[in-house]
């Protein structure tokens, strides 16, 4: 999973415990420069430290919410005696918290419990969406019963867009999660790529899903309903 760690301690503990779990990790020292980022990228979970040089925790947590309307995870992490904290930090939008100091194995739990609830379809053995069946351990997805023929990283790429039905996507989580953050990637590749999706899997609105472009940012995949011709 792509995660942004704001932790302004010099030795960056919270990220490198990220990195452990096996996380592609971003890390961030200020809440200025974590909020500027979500401006034009995306995650998929956010960690931050309730102390912060520049800015109050609330303020970024509050933001996300209801400034920049982002719906991703956010687990903060409070000292023993700041109770009062934790309180502040879920009214105000954030979904779990710690306390200082922290153990690994707990982090990693309250991490993957948060990733859980958040993207329950990356945890099935079969994913349905609508007329798509994606079966993951085969790699494959069929429409109507009929595989449709996709090569490996369409695959990937396809599978990634329908766990995240609904959610805008830079274009740098797409590189990081669907080609592992490698530089052999190019902008272009991701486009070329999109664009077969999109005639492979006829993923315009009347198959029931619209493949978008978000001009600067990357690409959204969205449900749309549909409804028969009628005279």
């Amino acid at each position: 999973m792509r995660i942004a760690v704001l932790d302004h301690q010099t030795e960056q503990a919270l990220s490198h415990a990220m990195a452990g779990f096996g996380h592609e990790c971003h890390p961030y020292t200020e809440g200025r420069m974590l909020l500027q980022a979500l401006r034009r990228q995306t995650f998929d979970l956010l960690v931050l430290d309730w102390r912060l040089p520049d800015i109050p925790a609330v303020d970024v947590v509050k933001t996300v919410r209801n400034e920049l309307r982002n719906r991703l995870p956010i687990l903060f992490v409070a000292g023993q005696r700041e109770r009062a904290n934790a309180v502040e930090g879920l009214n105000a939008g954030a979904d779990d918290f710690m306390t200082n100091p922290v153990q690994a194995n707990e982090l990693e739990a309250r991490v993957n419990a948060l990733l859980r609830r958040s993207y329950p379809a990356s945890h099935e053995a079969e994913l349905v969406f609508g007329d798509f069946h994606f079966y993951p351990q085969a790699r494959t997805v069929k429409l109507h019963g009929a595989k449709i023929d996709l090569k490996s990283r369409e695959y990937d790429l396809a599978l990634f867009l329908f766990q995240n039905l609904g959610r805008m996507l830079s274009r740098e989580h797409l590189h990081e999660s669907v080609w592992g953050g490698t530089t052999e990637v190019q902008s272009r590749s991701l486009d070329t790529h999109v664009s077969r999706l999109r005639t492979k899997m006829g993923l315009r609105a009347e198959s029931g899903f619209l493949l978008l472009a978000i001009y600067g940012m990357g690409y959204r995949l969205e449900a749309v309903e549909t409804y028969p011709y009628t005279v």
